[in-house]
């Protein structure tokens, strides 16, 4: 066995990535605090090809070398847009068609493992601060709440991690019922 090298990847170029047909997915950063995890998700969202992430509250926004220095360039691929309050990114999605899901730990949140919303309806995914997780006004109008099955001592993911696990899920599911 041997590693690939960068030319055998067969990746997309800026041009290619901007015309490809995106995941129906967005991704909503609830007031983040780090750069590094704001530039994490910026990375996913390019490696899953997902439409967009939008960036509220005080979560940083790009250009920024911290954010740059995990998002590796994808600032300039992933589309985003920065809207100040929350909520309102969540209501103008749901005009749209879009379902909105909080990742958060919730009475009646639904397991990842379970969770089935990616059917034929775009998918928005809110995640929440570091410390004090989604608001929970963000909460109540969200469609529902997903959430990781954990089993160790601690309650909760870094953001980026959480992203990167249902991410994964969402897009591996969609494709399993292709």
């Amino acid at each position: 066995m041997r590693k690939l090298s960068m030319d055998e990847l067969g990746r997309k170029s800026l041009t290619e990535f901007k015309a490809a047909q995106k995941q129906p997915i967005v991704v909503i950063l609830d007031n983040i605090r780090s750069m590094h995890n704001v530039g994490s998700v910026f990375r996913t969202a390019d490696g899953f090809l997902l439409e967009g992430i939008i960036l509220c509250g005080f979560t940083p926004q790009p250009p920024h070398r911290d954010i740059q220095k995990t998002a590796l360039g994808a600032t300039e691929s992933v589309d985003w847009w920065y809207v100040q309050n929350t909520l309102d990114a969540v209501i103008d999605l749901k005009s749209k068609g879009y379902k909105v899901y909080a990742v958060e730990q919730a009475q009646g949140s639904i397991s990842l493992e379970k969770f089935s919303g990616m059917n034929n309806a775009p998918l928005a995914l809110v995640f929440g601060n570091e410390v004090e997780g989604v608001a929970l006004e963000v909460i109540a109008a969200s469609d529902g709440c997903i959430e990781i099955p954990q089993e160790g001592m601690k309650h909760s993911f870094n953001i980026s991690v959480a992203a990167g696990i249902v991410l994964w899920e969402m897009v591996r599911t969609k494709q399993s019922n292709i």
